[in-house]
């Protein structure tokens, strides 16, 4: 049962873009997919969290997490087999993790931090704050976008994973990604 929050096998680069709300990683995973012409994973939690609130007019609760979590997962073993040699990830359970024990006092389904912690990627694209906050229906946090930061990066350090910050505009991001990226490719 537990094996649909698990990755397949694959020999794709994983890229996933991690962070805060409103950071520009749906952006940035469109150009990188451009870039490197190949397909991108979107967030699974975007569609599903704005079909609750359109239908329910209710947000995220604990009892969510594993449906986003296994859509995400289906999203992205789909997509690893359309990729190319990379496939990029506008997300995955570990930001979901974040998100979960950032919203429920400390709180994480035990199977989503299970996967969380052993599905692998080559490289997180942790995007900073110094970008606009825009609002929509599910964004909540726009006076605690420092203090969630740190907790996205505190995560990546806790865990090992490997990272760079993403700051400046649009084209900075992309060229400082892309150079990272190109030396994961050229190993």
């Amino acid at each position: 049962m537990e094996e649909k929050y698990r990755q397949e096998p694959s020999n794709v680069i994983k890229v996933v873009l991690f962070g805060p709300e409103s950071t520009g990683k749906t952006t940035l995973s469109e150009q990188l997919a451009r870039h490197y012409h190949t397909v991108w994973v979107p967030e699974y939690a975007r569609n599903y969290l704005q079909d609750k609130w359109n239908n329910e007019r209710k947000t995220c609760e604990p009892h969510d997490l594993l449906p986003i979590a296994e859509g995400q997962m289906r999203l992205e073993n789909e997509l690893t087999k359309k990729a190319t040699d990379i496939l990029i990830c506008d997300t995955d359970l570990l930001e979901t993790k974040v998100y979960s024990e950032a919203y429920y006092i400390g709180n994480c389904d035990p199977v989503l931090e299970k996967y969380a912690l052993e599905n692998t990627y080559d490289l997180y694209l942790l995007t900073y704050i110094d970008i606009p906050w825009e609002a929509d229906d599910l964004r909540d946090k726009p006076n605690e976008r420092e203090e969630m930061f740190n907790y996205f990066k505190d995560t990546l350090e806790k865990y090992g994973k490997n990272f760079i910050i993403l700051k400046g505009n649009k084209k900075q991001r992309l060229e400082k990604a892309i150079n990272h990226i190109d030396q994961i490719l050229n190993k």
